[in-house]
């Protein structure tokens, strides 16, 4: 639309000559849609061979399988609707406009302005305020999403994923010689620790009910994730003990023995947690013999759950072990699959690195963030489009004006400002309502996650400051060429 508009001075005379042999303005407007129809359809094909070409990599990127419907009539139907909707609301502006020119006007070459004189440039203004609204929205959106996925990376976690993997018990042998199967490992020389839990440390899907502790609040319920663990758990994760001590060989007592979480604690309450005794059911009762920094084992957007550490060695679901770091990742493999096939010859060796499978908990967040920072960059440049639209059409409206600023000696610089403050105007307007949207948008979407990073002042600032600086580069080309245009050229009509 705003290239059509911009392109109205160029084509005046011809205009002029049409509607002087008798050439109505129903006939002027219909060729005027036609030829948007023509550009709309042409770049429907252009855009239909881009999205088969770039499918493959949006289906990577969003994880699906999307495929185009071509079998189906309603897919061939949507996109006929589409185009002549697209071509009448791209041509029926320009139609109009391009054909109310009177042709004297037009043949004597006099500058064509259309009726309304200052509000007849406001559509064309106020879409490319829609556009850069979207596209600052977006921008902030995009740097709102990529500063929630880091802080929740940058949360510490209590615990060491480096080195650290996983590997499901499939077989009753490994429960049964435990402690040679462990030792095997060890000798290997690939491996620094060895523990086995009932579900694996970045995924705790184990709770329990039916604690009681001495202070217990009736109202309180008493739902804890609970972790069986075998007692080099500590050593193999790197835990932070903060009270007490860790489960040792050497106190036989400890089977008996509790070590909570710092969230646990909180939660039951206790000032003075450690040899505090809690009764499970009508088990006996458990004494508790350390404190550990809160680990996370489930969502890193949550806060830590009240998690109970307890040994068992009957109920194990998965071997955790500890690589030493001087070792690489293939040959420590190959030595840990060698010790596996031995006492689980009939099942594949299967395993997990931590950090990965914590990764994988970033992925529908990053996700996101790729396909806002993608959106947004399809926004700038459409909205740079209609930006360089608007510029070439107020440049070519200005024209004999800059002519005659050049003669009483406008500089460049000058003529450059006085050409882009008007889109600046634009561009701020576009921010003021664009940084209201954005904060709500997305401080509805960070309210879903607890553990959440804030939505700080810089973040508007800075899309601010890029909106400006795409407008200026975007505009200051036909400034510039505005701006150098020699003036006996612009005045010679005068």
């Amino acid at each position: 639309m705003n290239l059509n508009t911009a392109r109205s001075e160029k084509r005046a005379k011809e205009i002029g000559v049409r509607k002087a042999v008798g050439s109505a303005n129903t006939q002027l407007a219909i060729q005027f849609l036609g030829e948007s129809m023509m550009v709309v359809t042409l770049a429907f094909i252009v855009s239909l061979l881009i999205v088969i070409l770039s499918l493959p990599a949006f289906n990577q990127l969003v994880n699906k399988h999307i495929a185009l419907p071509f079998a189906l009539p309603y897919f061939w139907l949507a996109c006929i609707a589409f185009i002549l909707l697209t071509g009448l609301v791209a041509g029926a502006y320009p139609a109009l406009y391009l054909s109310s020119f009177k042709p004297i006007t037009a043949l004597k070459g006099i500058s064509l302005k259309p009726k309304g004189g200052r509000l007849a440039g406001s559509p064309r203004k106020m879409l490319v305020v829609l556009q850069f609204t979207v596209s600052v929205t977006l921008i902030i959106g995009t740097i709102i999403v990529y500063r929630q996925v880091q802080h929740a990376k940058n949360r510490p976690i209590g615990y060491s994923r480096q080195q650290l993997l996983s590997s499901p018990i499939k077989s009753d042998e490994i429960i049964k010689h435990f402690a040679a199967f462990r030792n095997d490992l060890l000798n290997t020389g690939a491996v620094e620790e060895v523990t086995a839990t009932d579900s694996p440390v970045t995924n705790t899907y184990v709770t329990n009910s039916g604690f009681t502790w001495k202070g217990k609040n009736p109202a309180v319920t008493d739902e804890f994730v609970t972790l069986r663990i075998t007692h080099e758990f500590g050593k193999t994760v790197g835990w932070k003990i903060k009270d007490g001590r860790d489960f040792s060989r050497e106190f036989a007592t400890d089977s008996m023995g509790f070590v909570l979480n710092e969230a646990a604690v909180k939660y039951m309450g206790l000032k003075n947690p450690v040899v505090e005794m809690i009764q499970w059911g009508d088990n006996e009762k458990y004494k508790v013999i350390g404190v550990v920094e809160d680990l996370v084992t489930q969502s890193p957007y949550e806060p830590a759950k009240q998690t109970i550490f307890f040994l068992n060695y009957k109920r194990l679901n998965t071997v955790n072990i500890k690589i030493r770091p001087s070792v690489s990742a293939s040959t420590a493999l190959a030595r840990i699959q060698s010790v596996f096939k031995k006492y689980d010859p009939e099942n594949l060796f299967q395993y997990s690195f931590a950090d990965q499978e914590y990764a994988r908990k970033f992925s529908d967040e990053e996700r996101i963030a790729r396909l806002t920072t993608l959106f947004a960059v399809l926004a700038i440049l459409i909205s740079c489009l209609g930006l360089f639209g608007l510029a070439s059409f107020v440049a070519e409206q200005r024209t004999k004006e800059i002519g005659i600023r050049k003669v009483l000696g406008a500089s460049i610089a000058g003529l450059w400002m006085l050409l882009s403050r008007e889109f600046i105007l634009l561009i701020l307007i576009s921010c003021l309502i664009a940084g209201p949207l954005a904060w709500y948008f997305m401080n509805g979407w960070l309210e879903k996650y607890t553990y959440r990073t804030e939505i700080s002042w810089w973040i508007f600032a800075v899309s601010v400051l890029g909106a400006v600086l795409v407008t200026l580069i975007t505009v200051s080309f036909q400034a510039i060429r505005a701006a150098l245009l020699n003036p006996v050229r612009s005045l010679r009509s005068e």
